[in-house]
This record gives C-alpha cells, sequence and structure tokens, in this order.
C-alpha cells in the first residue's frame, strides 16, 4: 500500500534523527536543487569586481578610536575639564552615563607615533598594526544610529537595527553564489577576548539570512569537537551507510516537496548534501600542522589554540583562499565602560598581530589584491569618562557619532587616511561615512550595485542598504 503523507512524513523525520544531520544550520544552496547555479544571481557581477571575496574582523563591544588611532593631543591641557555642552550638542546619552554630574575630558593614556610612508597615526597598543599601515586605509568617520549594542551590532550586520533582516554574509552568498562546492560560501568565526569577558552576547541570528532562503545563512565553525556539529558520523555508521541514509532521506524530501512545493525542501535536500561533502573538506581546512613554522610564528603564540583569535585568522586565510566568499570573525571583549587601561592592552594583546599577520600572509600569496579586509565595531567610545577619573584608569560611554574602521585589499586605496573629526573625537569635521555608506562600498568592490541587488518581501523589495547608502569612491583605486 502507498504511503500517506503524515507517514511519509514521519518517517522523514524518523531517519533525520538518525542521520544527525538534520539539526545542522549549514547554509548553501546547490545549483542541483533550486536556482540552477552557484556563481550568483543573472546579471551579476554589476560591473567588474575589485574583490572576489570579504574576510570581516569584526570587534564586538566597541574599540575606543581615541585610544587606538584618532590621535588627540590637545587632550592632555584638558584633563578632567568638563567636555562642553557645545561639543555635545544634545547628543543621546545611555543609561550609564546620563544620570552622571560631570563629563570630564580622559585623555588617552597612550603614546602615539606615525608609522609607515602614509604617515598614519597608530597608538603604542597596535605595534604589529602599525607596519603595515601601508597597506590600510583607516576611515576616521564611521558613524551609526544606534547607541547600545544589540541594535547598534544588528544594524552593522544586516542594515536594520530591528532583527528579521538579512545579514550582509547572506546577501553577499545570496548575489554571487559559491567557489567551492564542498565549502559554505559564509562561515563565522567567533572568539572570547580577554579585555571583558562578560562582553555582549552574540546571537546567531547575526548571521542569519532573515526573510532570504535559509540557505544564505552563516556556518558558525566551533573550536571544539566538530567544526561543525555532526559533521562526523555516528559510531558504526560509515560512509557508505551514510551515504545511502542520505540518499533515503532525498527521495522522501523529492516526495514531500512534489506534495508541498515548499522551496525549503529543495534547501534541505542542499543542505544534507553539502554537509557530506563538507565531512572530507572541513577536516583538511582546520588542520593547521601543514603550515609552516614561519606562517604560525606570524600570526602569534596562540595560532594553535582553536577559539582564539590569531587561530581564526589563520583559519580565515584558509578559507578565503579556498573559495569561501564571506568570512566573519567576531571577537568579543571590547565594551570597557571602566578600567579601559586594563581591559583594552589584552584586546589588542589579543588581536593586534594576527590581524596584522592575515593582511601580510594575504600579501604574500597574492590574495590580498581580491581579498577584502574589514576591521571596526559597532560604534566608538566617548572622550569623557565614565565612572571616576584618575590619573591611570577611566572608562569610555558608546559614541555612535564617530569612530574608526580600517580596510585593506580589495580595490581600497592603501595607505591612506579618510576623514577628520574634532578636537575632541566627537563630532564629524568632514567626509562622514555611515554604516550604509560602507555596506554600499563593500558590494561595490565585490562587482555588486548595491542598489539593484534586492529581494522581494511583504510586498516590497528589500536591500541591504534600505533605501539609502553611496560609495565611498575617494576610497578606490582608480
Amino acid at each position: 500500500m502507498r504511503e500517506t503523507a503524515s507517514s511519509l512524513l514521519g518517517r522523514r523525520q524518523f531517519l533525520l534523527r538518525s542521520a544527525g544531520l538534520g539539526s545542522i544550520a549549514l547554509a548553501w544552496l546547490e545549483a542541483e536543487a533550486g536556482r540552477g547555479q552557484s556563481n550568483g544571481l543573472p546579471g551579476i557581477p554589476h560591473h567588474r569586481p575589485s574583490a572576489r571575496r570579504v574576510i570581516f574582523l569584526f570587534q564586538s563591544g566597541a574599540p575606543s578610536q581615541l585610544d587606538l588611532f584618532d590621535y588627540k593631543p590637545g587632550l592632555r591641557d584638558r584633563h578632567g575639564q568638563d567636555l562642553p555642552e557645545s561639543v555635545r550638542r544634545g547628543q543621546r546619552l545611555t543609561g550609564m552615563t546620563a544620570g552622571q554630574e560631570r563629563f570630564p575630558i580622559a585623555p588617552s593614556i597612550y603614546r602615539f607615533a606615525r608609522h609607515g610612508q602614509s604617515g598614519a597615526w597608530v597608538s603604542e597598543l597596535l605595534p604589529h598594526t602599525a607596519r603595515i599601515v601601508d597597506e590600510l586605509c583607516f576611515i576616521k568617520t564611521m558613524h551609526t544610529e544606534a547607541i547600545n549594542h544589540d541594535p547598534a551590532i544588528t544594524f552593522f550586520q544586516s542594515g536594520a537595527q530591528l532583527a528579521g533582516r538579512p545579514s550582509m554574509g547572506a546577501w553577499i552568498a545570496y548575489g554571487l553564489g559559491t567557489e567551492n562546492r564542498d565549502l559554505p560560501a559564509f562561515v563565522v568565526l567567533i572568539s572570547q577576548g580577554s579585555g571583558n569577558p562578560a562582553d555582549q552576547p552574540l546571537y546567531d541570528r547575526l548571521w542569519g539570512s532573515g526573510f532570504l532562503p535559509s540557505q544564505y545563512q552563516g556556518v558558525k565553525f566551533r573550536s571544539l569537537g566538530d567544526p561543525v556539529l555532526f559533521l562526523s558520523n555516528p559510531e558504526g555508521v560509515g560512509a557508505d551507510t551514510r551515504r545511502r541514509i542520505l540518499d533515503d532521506i532525498a527521495r522522501l524530501n523529492e516526495w514531500r516537496y512534489e506534495t508541498t512545493g515548499d522551496p525549503e525542501i529543495l534547501t534541505r535536500i542542499a543542505q544534507y548534501e553539502l554537509a557530506f561533502r563538507m565531512q572530507a573538506a572541513v577536516p583538511e581546512l582546520v588542520d593547521i600542522r601543514r603550515e609552516s613554522r614561519q606562517v604560525l610564528e606570524m600570526y602569534g603564540p596562540e595560532v594553535s589554540q582553536p577559539g582564539t583569535f590569531a587561530h581564526n585568522c589563520l583559519l580565515a586565510r584558509r578559507l578565503a583562499e579556498r573559495g569561501v566568499r564571506f568570512v566573519q570573525l567576531f571577537h568579543r571583549g571590547w565594551d570597557q565602560h571602566t578600567n579601559l587601561p586594563r581591559q583594552i592592552t589584552g584586546q589588542c594583546r589579543d588581536t593586534d598581530q594576527p590581524a596584522a599577520a592575515l593582511v601580510r600572509d594575504l600579501r604574500q600569496r597574492g590574495l590580498l589584491e581580491d581579498t577584502l579586509v574589514v576591521w571596526g565595531g559597532e560604534f566608538g567610545r566617548t572622550v569623557y569618562c565614565q565612572g571616576t577619573l584618575t590619573a591611570d584608569n577611566y572608562g569610555r560611554d558608546h559614541h555612535p557619532r564617530c569612530f574608526t574602521f580600517w580596510l585593506a585589499g580589495g580595490g581600497i586605496k592603501p595607505g591612506m587616511t579618510y576623514g577628520e573629526t574634532d578636537e575632541f573625537s566627537y563630532n564629524i569635521v568632514s567626509d562622514p561615512v555611515h554604516v550604509h555608506d560602507l555596506h554600499a562600498t563593500m558590494l561595490h568592490c565585490l562587482g555588486i550595485d548595491h542598489r539593484r541587488l534586492t529581494y522581494r518581501y511583504q510586498g516590497r523589495h528589500h536591500r541591504l542598504t534600505d533605501v539609502h547608502g553611496n560609495v565611498v569612491r575617494a576610497i578606490l583605486k582608480d
């Protein structure tokens, strides 16, 4: 007797659980399971790209631009003075400092120096970054709309403060497809910094696909056990057995698709197939033992410890050279409201050498030219002190009005600084760059017109930049 749809569904769910693959949120729809190609949407690229891939080094918690890149020597003579109201201009404050009676100015206690032929100012906290400044483009005038972490991080990842929109990695995967059928197009790596172990949490929705089909969401690699959940076969299950199980599941899914027409079923079939191929590709990817001693030393002493920023930077390079379109590293610990000097020192120790090594490594392998590397957090930090100000200790609150990013490779002009802030690193004097502008510029480097990469949902065409965004052409190579 032919099985009913309900009995097929029950059997299918049983097989999914038995296979151990039903809970893998992998995320890539292959050519055989939907839109008929793996190289991106028709018509993309819209123009000749300067980058084929992106590595985004997201510094979660918000680094202090005043202590790292935006040198303001005139503040030394203003230590402890109240920030003038004319500078604040009635800016919205967080609940953490809105009740303070005073807003005393806290100059950075760190030495700055010019480096490279470009003469870029860099703090003593970042000696390795200082050595590669001629590869970097510093944007001093990033600004955003949110003043608290969750909406600000969500805004940076998706172009909207409210959760539910596709992340930028999902948009890029949707538009460009994959260059390696054995790996996802969008991979996420997370590390915990030593600056603030109780820093803001990170949610999987930050690399989600939102209203895009689920195959475009990011795949989070873990630092313990299997890099991806349930990637290994259960004990007693060999590759041949797994193959037969997946074939049976695929047939059941195909029958269900014929009944419902739900495109997510096709996505699921493709995800299981990708998971099967990843069983061979991922172990080789994460095995860094064949890297030369010189390369390992370049990334620093923590490179061999899975889950560290150094290890993740090396994995990012390995993912990039294998054709992964968008690699995003989240490094937590930059939320330094109090005891900033003690905390930021640890954060810079975590990140300085690995980030610089990644740029150098990409360059020496010929990958930097078509790899766009982006470094920065969700907003900046205030010039005024949160809490008690002393000669050698201070904290800083959230500051969305201006903060610093750096970019390298992928068609970006090296050795330049763009934009200027006022003497307090509080307001922008010239050349502001909004989050939507950065997104538009990143997409432009990948050959995408941000106004034309859209998806129809709930009656309107959505895009990463909503109805905003301008390409920052001044930082692009001719």
